[in-house]
C-alpha cells in the first residue's frame, strides 16, 4: 500500500512562495553538486538565487555579498572561482577590468562525475548517525512545545 506525503509538524505554518521568491534547480542536491561544492560556494549561489531577479540575475557587489555572507572576501572571490569554473554563474563586470558587474545564475549543467542513482538505498545504521547537539523539539496542536524525549517517554 502506497503512503502519501507526511504531513508537516506544523502544518498551519507552510510556507508559501512570497512574491519576491528565488528558486534553486533540485538537480544541485539529486546530481551532488551540493557536496561538490562546499559550504562556502553553496552559501554564495544561495544568495545570488535569491538576490537575483526572474532571468536569475543579481547586481550584488562582492563587499556586499562577503558581509550578507559573514564572509572575507577572499573566500567570496574563492567560491565565485569555483562557480564560475563548474558553469553555474556567469559574471559580465560593470566596465573592463572592475570586478564587480551582473551575475547570472545558469541552468544547472550535466555534472561532470557520474550522479549517484537516486534508486539506490544507501545502508545506514543508527549508529552511523552522529547525535545532535541540541534537542529535536516536538510541536503539539494546542501550540505547546517540548522536548521529544519527554514526549516519547510518556
Amino acid at each position: 500500500m502506497r503512503r502519501g506525503p507526511p504531513l508537516p509538524p506544523r502544518p498551519e505554518l507552510v510556507r508559501r512562495a512570497p512574491r519576491g521568491f528565488g528558486w534553486l534547480d533540485d538537480r544541485l542536491l539529486q546530481e551532488g553538486w551540493l557536496s561538490r561544492l562546499g559550504a562556502e560556494p553553496t552559501a554564495v549561489l544561495v544568495l545570488l538565487a535569491l538576490a537575483a531577479d526572474r532571468r536569475g540575475v543579481s547586481f550584488y557587489r562582492r563587499d556586499m555579498m562577503a558581509m550578507a555572507l559573514s564572509m572575507s572576501r577572499v573566500d567570496l572571490d574563492r567560491s565565485l572561482r569555483r562557480l564560475l569554473d563548474l558553469g553555474l554563474v556567469d559574471h559580465r563586470p560593470w566596465l573592463p577590468g572592475h570586478l564587480d558587474g551582473v551575475w547570472q545564475l545558469l541552468p544547472v549543467p550535466p555534472p561532470p562525475w557520474k550522479p549517484r542513482d537516486p534508486t539506490s538505498r544507501n545502508e545506514t545504521r543508527s549508529t552511523d548517525i552522529p547525535s545532535l547537539a541540541f534537542p529535536i523539539v516536538a510541536s503539539r496542536r494546542d501550540g505547546d512545545r517540548q522536548n521529544l524525549a519527554d514526549s516519547q517517554s510518556r
